[in-house]
């Protein structure tokens, strides 16, 4: 928003404390929270990955990435 427009939102604002802006509250994008990542260690291509908590295996050190995953089941099939 550029600085105009943010002056042109206060003054509205001033006048009437309930004010939301020309769109209304009904058009606010609300996007879900994001999981929580790790950090991790490949233990195959030994390369760093962002992973979700929740996906990550008891024993870190034997983290496998999806990326060489398909490679090994793409050699097995």
């Amino acid at each position: 928003m550029g600085r105009k427009d943010r002056e042109r939102f206060q003054r509205l604002r001033d006048g009437n404390p309930d004010y939301v802006g020309f769109r209304g509250t009904d058009t606010a994008i609300v996007r879900a929270p994001s999981p929580a990542t790790e950090t991790v260690v490949c233990s195959v291509c030994n390369r760093k990955r962002n992973v979700a908590s929740d996906s990550l295996p008891e024993d870190v050190s034997a983290f496998v990435c999806l990326r060489c995953q398909d490679e090994i089941d793409g050699d097995a099939g």
